[in-house]
């Protein structure tokens, strides 16, 4: 965190943390113990601060907005941010992580779509678990995003007894495709203070992913991650599909289980193919 509230992990991006508030407060959060002002520590953002930081260091070029949830932030508010960070040359898009379409979809407004529209190319990332949330007024909020050109995903989280399961997945992520929303990311849960009741082991997710991709659509496979402990970022997680080395040549397995060879270093071009005519 070069400057408050300004998190410069990778090369090109930033995660700007402009609010501590949310819409909910989950038990799971990686940062519970900033968001709603009641823990031990408080989010301080120098926003000036901030945006000379931005302004400096050119290599960046993707700015991600989230908190707490910066969809909390009245139109005016959230646009003020947006237009200052749309005045740097090399920031080259926008991403806003939010819950809000979620648990208030009230907020996604015509107003809204159409003041986010304007500050385009914009990306929204939202959250959602469990297939029961993507009720009929969460889906019509999110459409009204996609309608205003707004590419969306979703970060899930696996939860022991709440979504730990390959087909409580894969109907999630259906109903996700069907709001127009690309499942994104899905997180082993964080090594969070009183969390443990929530979290499965890796080899379960691994397992679980198993399940998942060949056996459905591939935008319905997310990416397996988890967060590197002490701030190591997101390390993707995926099942054996090498089985193993030998030579030159890799072996395969597919999503049946059937076993292929395939080549590790490239063939020579067969030099008497062509039209010699």
């Amino acid at each position: 965190m070069p400057v408050p509230g300004l998190v410069h992990r990778y090369p090109d991006r930033v995660l700007f943390l402009v609010t501590d508030r949310c819409a909910s407060y989950c038990r799971y959060c990686t940062r519970s113990r900033v968001v709603s002002g009641v823990g031990e520590q408080e989010l301080e953002t120098d926003f000036e601060e901030a945006y000379r930081y931005l302004e400096k260091h050119e290599e960046i070029r993707d700015v991600l907005l989230s908190g707490g949830d910066p969809l909390l932030f009245s139109d005016r508010k959230l646009e003020g941010i947006l237009s200052r960070l749309r005045s740097i040359p090399h920031i080259e898009f926008i991403r806003i992580g939010s819950r809000v379409p979620i648990f208030l979809p009230q907020r996604i407004t015509p107003e809204l779509c159409a003041m986010l529209k304007k500050y385009h190319p914009l990306w929204i990332s939202v959250h959602t678990n469990h297939p029961r949330e993507l009720t009929s007024e969460v889906r019509d909020a999110l459409g009204r995003l996609a309608d205003a050109g707004i590419p969306l995903g979703n970060q899930a989280v696996l939860l022991k007894g709440i979504n730990n399961n390959a087909e409580i997945l894969k109907e999630l992520f259906h109903k996700l495709l069907m709001c127009r929303v690309r499942p994104y990311y899905l997180y082993q849960c964080d090594l969070i203070k009183g969390s443990g009741h929530l979290r499965t082991s890796i080899q379960e997710g691994l397992e679980i992913m198993d399940k998942l991709r060949g056996h459905t659509t591939g935008y319905a496979v997310p990416q397996y991650v988890v967060d590197g402990p002490g701030g190591g970022g997101k390390i993707p997680l995926n099942p054996d599909y090498i089985v193993a080395r030998t030579g030159d040549r890799l072996v395969l397995r597919n999503f049946r289980g059937d076993i292929y060879e395939y080549p590790e270093a490239a063939l020579e071009t067969n030099k008497s193919c062509g039209n010699n005519g």
